[in-house]
C-alpha cells in the first residue's frame, strides 16, 4: 500500500507537466536508432540495439544533464583548473598533472571489461558529440557556464579513468600519526587514537628525523588537487552586490566551524549496505539495501540510468561521468557498495646525493629522478613551466633542500585498473555469486565492501580493492625509500574477507572493521575504521526475528536510535548538578528512548552533551601541541575513557570523569539556549536552527540571493546523527550523507525503490533538479520501474536519436 502511495504521489507531481512524445533528435556518432525514456522520477532508460550505441548515449544523456558538473571533473582531472580561475589554483593544476596516470591507457580501459575500450570510447564520444552541440549552440549553454565567460571543452578516455576522485589511502593520516607521535609518544598516541583489529607498532625508521616531517609543505600538492573547487565572486565575469559579498565572506568563515565538526565524524562517516536472505523477507526472495555517504550538493553526486541493450539490462546509479552503473540491479541479481579500508598509499623518505639533488639513494647506489616537464596555463598570467619529479615508488611532493631529503608518495592506484568504479562494467552483466564474485576481483578503487543478492536465493560480500602486501611494516607512519620498505605485490581479491549465504541469514557492512579473527593478511588492509555503532544497530534489528519488507528495510535506512546515547547516559543516573536548567536536562536525558528525532528536548540536549564530552576529553588528554594532528577523539574510544577513566586519568579517575560528564551537560545547555531559546520544553533537534541540511550549488557563495535561491535547496531539518543507521553528522550542519539510497527485492525488480537528492538534472530550469528534494527530506523513497511496459506507462517524455546519415 505504501509503495502504490508513493506511485500515485509520482504521478500526480508531473501529471500536469507537458509531455514530449517521441522527440527526434540526429546525433552523429550514432550506428542505429536509440530510444530514451524519461520517466517521472527523472530517470533515462535507454534502449539500444548494440553496445557501442548504449554507451554512447549513456554519455550524451548524461551530459545533457549535467554538463557544468562534467566541465568541472574535466578540469579537475585534467589539471586544467588555472585556466579559468588563475594564478590560486595553479598548486591544483601541478598536483593534478603531477599524480595523472601515466600507463598504457589502452590496457587500461581494457581491463575494466572486455570491450572496455569500445565501452569507453563510445561513452567519451556521446559526451563529446553532446558538447558539440551545445558549443554550436551557445544560448543553450547552462547557466554556470554563462556565468563563469567559458565553455566545455572535449573529453578523452583520459578523463574517464582520472583518479583524481577517488576515495583513496591514508598518506595523510601517516603525517599526523607521525607528528603526534613525535611529539607525545608511542603509548599516548594509541590512548587516543583507534586502531584495530590488534595493536599496531608506532615506532619511526631511526633513519628519518622526526623533525623531517614536522615542516609545512610536505603532502601540499596531493592535498591540494584532491580538496573542491571553491569559487570567489572575481571569477563571474558579472559583479555582484555587496550583500553577495559579505554573504560569501559569512560562509567562508563558517566553513572553518564546518570543518573542526566534520573532525567529529570521522569515525562515523561513510555508508550502510546489508543483503538478507530469502528465509527472513515477507517476499520469501533476498533483498539488498544500500545507502553510500558522500557530501551534500547539487547537483547530485550520483546519477541514476537504465541501460538496456543485446547483453546489457542494469539499472541504478553511478558517477554521470562514469560508464556503467555502480548500485542497482539486473533483473538477475542487485548488488551495492560500501568503503573498505585498504592502505593502499605510503610516504617515502629520500636523501639526496649532495652532488646531484636531482639523485636519491637507493640500496647502495644514486637514482636519479625521472623528471617531466610541463606548461600550466593560467588566466590572466604568464603560463607556469614546471618539472615533475618521480622516484621509484611515485610522485616527489616535496624536496627539503636544507635537510637533503626528499618525499614521494607511492599509490598503488596509479596501477593499471584503478580507476574509480569502473570494474562495476563486469559486475552490471553477472548473474550468479560467481560471476559476480569474479568481476570483483578487477575492482581496485576505491577499497569497498561489495554485497550481492540474487533471486535464485543467494546473498554474499566480497571485500574488494587494490591492498600493497607489506612483509615488514603496517603502513601507518613514512618509511625509508632505501629499498628496505617494499611491497611484494598485491593481495588477490578474493583474499580479502568474503562470506556467502551466512547461517545469520544477512550481511551488513557499514565501514566498520570486519577483519576476521587471525587474518593472514593483516598488514595489507588498513587499521582505521569507523565506529561500529551504525552497522550494530542495523544487526540488532535484523536479529529481531522478524520477517521484513520493503518498508522495513527503508525504515531501518532512516532508523534514528543512537546506540552511543544508551551507552552514556546511564553514567549520569547517580550525578546532579547545582544548576536548575542542568538538572531538568539531565531527567529528560533518564527519561529519553535514545531516538534522535523532535519527540522530546532530550535529542538536542543529547546531541550536545555528546559534542561537548568529546570536546573536554579532547582538552583534557590532548596536549596543545598536538591538537592540529589528533583534531577528535573517536566516539568509539571516548566511551571507552568514560567507561574506564582509571586508565585515562590517574588519581580521583571516577570523580575526574563524572567532573567532565557535568561540566558537559552544563555547556550543552549554555549554547542550546543561544541556538534555541530559554523554554527547554520547546527545543527541537531536528531545526533550522540546530541540526539541518543544505544542497549547496558549487558557486551557490558567489552568487546574488535570487540567484541562490534557484540553485540551492534547503535548509531542511535533519534527524539522526554520525552515530545512527541514518547518518546526518554530528554537528549543527548536515555536510555529508545519504543523498543516493536504494532498497531492491530480487522478487520484483520493478518494485525497486531509491532516492537521488536533489535530481537528476543539473540544470536549475529543469523540473528534474530539484524534484526529489523533498521526498529525501521526508525519508521516502521512490519506485523506479524496470520491465519496458512499466517503464512506458511511467513515461514523462521520450526521445528518440537517429543517427545522422
Amino acid at each position: 500500500m505504501k509503495k502504490l502511495f508513493y506511485m500515485l504521489i509520482s504521478i500526480f507531481v508531473f501529471a500536469c507537466a507537458e509531455k514530449e512524445t517521441g522527440t527526434s533528435l540526429y546525433v552523429a556518432g550514432l550506428r542505429d536508432k536509440v530510444e530514451i525514456i524519461r520517466d517521472s522520477v527523472g530517470v533515462n532508460h535507454i534502449y539500444a540495439k548494440n553496445e557501442h550505441d548504449l554507451f554512447f548515449a549513456q554519455g550524451y544523456a548524461a551530459a545533457k544533464d549535467r554538463l557544468f558538473q562534467f566541465e568541472i571533473w574535466r578540469r579537475r582531472a585534467s589539471g586544467t583548473v588555472a585556466e579559468i580561475l588563475g594564478e590560486r589554483e595553479i598548486k591544483r593544476d601541478i598536483g593534478a598533472r603531477l599524480f595523472q596516470f601515466r600507463g598504457d591507457v589502452q590496457k587500461e580501459m581494457q581491463h575494466y571489461h572486455p570491450h572496455g575500450v569500445e565501452i569507453i570510447t563510445a561513452f567519451v564520444d556521446g559526451v563529446n558529440a553532446c558538447i558539440k552541440e551545445i558549443n554550436e549552440n551557445p544560448e543553450e549553454l547552462p547557466i554556470e557556464f554563462k556565468l563563469l565567460g567559458i565553455k566545455p571543452g572535449y573529453w578523452t578516455p583520459e578523463i574517464v579513468v582520472s583518479r583524481h576522485q577517488g576515495l583513496v589511502g591514508n598518506a595523510t593520516d601517516e603525517l599526523d600519526y607521525v607528528r603526534a607521535l613525535h611529539l607525545l609518544g608511542e603509548e599516548k598516541v594509541k590512548a587516543l587514537l583507534s586502531f584495530e583489529p590488534g595493536v599496531p607498532e608506532l615506532k619511526l625508521d631511526s633513519k628519518i628525523n622526526p623533525n623531517w616531517l614536522m615542516q609545512d609543505g610536505i603532502l601540499d600538492l596531493y592535498q591540494t588537487y584532491r580538496s573542491n573547487i571553491k569559487f570567489l565572486p572575481e571569477d563571474l565575469i558579472a559583479a555582484i552586490d555587496e550583500t553577495a559579498k559579505q554573504t560569501l565572506t559569512l560562509e567562508l568563515n563558517e566553513s572553518n566551524e564546518w570543518e573542526y565538526l566534520r573532525s567529529l565524524d570521522r569515525g562515523s562517516v561513510g555508508s550502510n549496505n546489508w543483503v538478507i536472505s530469502g528465509t527472513l523477507t515477507e517476499s520469501g526472495y533476498p533483498m539488498m539495501a544500500n545507502d553510500p555517504h558522500r557530501a551534500l550538493a547539487a547537483p547530485a553526486l550520483r546519477y541514476m540510468v537504465h541501460l538496456n541493450a543485446p547483453g546489457w539490462d542494469v539499472m541504478g546509479g553511478g558517477e554521470p561521468v562514469i560508464p556503467g552503473i555502480s548500485i542497482g540491479h539486473n533483473g538477475t541479481g542487485a548488488w551495492g557498495l560500501t568503503v573498505f579500508e585498504t592502505d593502499n598509499e605510503d610516504i617515502y623518505v629520500y636523501q639526496l646525493n649532495p652532488e646531484n639533488k636531482n639523485q636519491y639513494r637507493y640500496k647502495d647506489a644514486w637514482e636519479s629522478f625521472e623528471i617531466i616537464s610541463d606548461t600550466i596555463k593560467v588566466k590572466n598570467a604568464d603560463a607556469v613551466i614546471v618539472q615533475h619529479k618521480y622516484t621509484r615508488h611515485g610522485p616527489v611532493t616535496f624536496v627539503d633542500e636544507q635537510n637533503n631529503t626528499a618525499f614521494a608518495l607511492r599509490c598503488a592506484w596509479l596501477e593499471i585498473g584503478s580507476a574509480p568504479y569502473l570494474a562495476s562494467l563486469r559486475m552490471n552483466q553477472a548473474s550468479t555469486w560467481e560471476e559476480f564474485r569474479e568481476a570483483c576481483t578487477y575492482s581496485f578503487i576505491p577499497g569497498e565492501n561489495m554485497v550481492w543478492a540474487d533471486k535464485n536465493g543467494n546473498i554474499g560480500w566480497q571485500a574488494v580493492g587494490i591492498a600493497p602486501i607489506r612483509k615488514n611494516w603496517n603502513g601507518l607512519l613514512p618509511v625509508p625509500g632505501d629499498g628496505t620498505y617494499e611491497w611484494s605485490g598485491y593481495l588477490p581479491v578474493k583474499e580479502l574477507p568474503n562470506q556467502f549465504n551466512p547461517a545469520s541469514g544477512f550481511i551488513v557492512t557499514a565501514n566498520e572493521n570486519l577483519i576476521p579473527e587471525n587474518y593472514p593478511h593483516r598488514n595489507a588492509v588498513g587499521w582505521e575504521w569507523a565506529d561500529a555503532f551504525r552497522g550494530d544497530r542495523i544487526r540488532e534489528v535484523l536479529s529481531s526475528g522478524n520477517k521484513f519488507s520493503m518498508d522495513d528495510m527503508i525504515a531501518l535506512q532512516h532508523d534514528y536510535l543512537s546506540l552511543p546515547a544508551r551507552a552514556l547516559i546511564p553514567f549520569l543516573e547517580n550525578l546532579t548538578s547545582a544548576k536548575a536548567d542542568a538538572e531538568q536536562a539531565r531527567k529528560y536525558l533518564m527519561n529519553w528512548n535514545f531516538i534522535l528525532d523532535n519527540d522530546s528536548p532530550a535529542a538536542p540536549i543529547y546531541m550536545m552533551w555528546e559534542r561537548k564530552i568529546r570536546e573536554n576529553l579532547r582538552n583534557t588528554l590532548v596536549p596543545e601541541k598536538a591538537k592540529p594532528y589528533i583534531r577528535s577523539i573517536a566516539l568509539s574510544r571516548s566511551i571507552e575513557i568514560i567507561t574506564k577513566p582509571e586508565n585515562y586519568f590517574g588519581q580521583n579517575a571516577v570523580q575526574v570523569r563524572d567532573q567532565i560528564l557535568m561540566k558537559a551537560l552544563e555547556q550543552a545547555i549554555d549554547e542550546l539556549r543561544q541556538k534555541l531559546g530559554d523554554n527547554m520544553p520547546d527545543w527541537k533537534y531536528a531545526d533550522n536552527n540546530y541540526h539541518h541540511a543544505w544542497m549547496k550549488h558549487p558557486l551557490s557563495a558567489v552568487l546574488e540571493d535570487d540567484l541562490r535561491k534557484k540553485l540551492d535547496l534547503g535548509p531542511v531539518p535533519r534527524k539522526g546523527s554520525a552515530s545512527t543507521p541514518g547518518a546526518t553528522g554530528s554537528g549543527n550542519l548536515q555536510t555529508h550523507g545519504a543523498s543516493f539510497r536504494a532498497v531492491i527485492d530480487t522478487k520484483d525488480f520493478d518494485g525497486a525503490m531509491f532516492n537521488n537528492a536533489p535530481g537528476q538534472s543539473g540544470n536549475p530550469e529543469s523540473i528534474f533538479y530539484r524534484n526529489l528534494f523533498s521526498s529525501w527530506a521526508d525519508d521516502t523513497l521512490l519506485p523506479v520501474p524496470f520491465s519496458k511496459e512499466r517503464v512506458r506507462a511511467n513515461a514523462y517524455e521520450k526521445f528518440l536519436l537517429q543517427p545522422v546519415k
